[in-house]
């Protein structure tokens, strides 16, 4: 039993370090800290609560895009941004080490902290294991049908659309990590090979496709299967990958 519990202590400290490289290439753009227990100094809400916890995270997402864009958003809107924050960080949770190491995290909700003040979230590493992109989808799956189902209510889709929000949150975190990496054609290869088609829960497939620019230049672009609806907070500009941005405001974003 000892001997066990030495293992799990040396497979844990391997993944926070694995996790600091993560958070190391990303930039700030993973709001995510390593923890053993909810950081002091917040309202921390453990993943395994969120059935009770998210009227008062999509409140708290409210008041943020209150204070940022000066109109109180729509509580379907406010919680459909704060759940693609949430699937995006837990799907590179996952994903990153998976892509980095080709390990996959067993990330259980015990071990998951999110504060609703402002939105970032913390971390206990625990066990991961050797795995392939079926293994991804189903420790993935796991951790995230509970979300999906404590979320329904406020942001008022069907199962399909949600899971689709999920598959293109795991599929946009790894194409960001390759091309921080200096890497986008591997990530992309990477990405398709994570969704084919016919994985369910996981609706569609990556359909990465080349989108021709300027000077003999391509971009690498896909369109998303389920809405963020990050353009009803703010009109001017969707989503790259949003199926209202079309291709040539897509070149000329990625041109600028």
């Amino acid at each position: 039993m000892l001997q066990l519990t030495a293992d799990r202590r040396s497979r844990a400290d391997e993944l926070a370090e694995t996790y600091r490289l993560l958070f190391a290439a990303c930039d700030g753009a993973l709001r995510v800290e390593l923890a053993v227990r909810p950081p002091s100094g917040g309202h921390w809400r453990g993943a395994d609560t969120l059935a009770c916890s998210v009227e008062e995270l999509v409140a708290a997402e409210s008041a943020r895009i209150t204070a940022e864009h000066g109109r109180a958003p729509r509580t379907h809107v406010a919680a459909s941004r704060i759940l693609h924050h949430y699937l995006w960080s837990v799907c590179l949770l996952v994903s990153g080490p998976w892509y980095l190491e080709r390990q996959v995290p067993q990330l259980r909700a015990g071990d998951l902290w999110i504060d609703p003040a402002d939105g970032r979230l913390a971390v206990r590493p625990g066990e991961w294991v050797v795995g392939d992109e079926s293994e991804l989808r189903t420790a993935l799956a796991a951790h995230l049908g509970p979300v999906l189902a404590a979320f329904q209510p406020y942001v008022r889709r069907g199962p399909r659309a949600l899971w689709g929000m999920a598959a293109d949150d795991l599929l946009s975190g790894i194409w960001y990590l390759g091309r921080v990496l200096g890497e986008e054609d591997h990530a992309v290869e990477a990405a398709a090979a994570v969704l084919p088609g016919d994985t369910p829960p996981f609706p569609g497939a990556a359909e990465f496709r080349r989108l021709p620019g300027t000077e003999g230049r391509s971009h690498w672009t896909r369109t998303r299967a389920g809405c963020c609806l990050y353009y009803a907070v703010d009109p001017a500009q969707a989503c790259l990958t949003c199926p209202r941005t079309g291709d040539e405001e897509r070149v000329a974003r990625l041109e600028a």
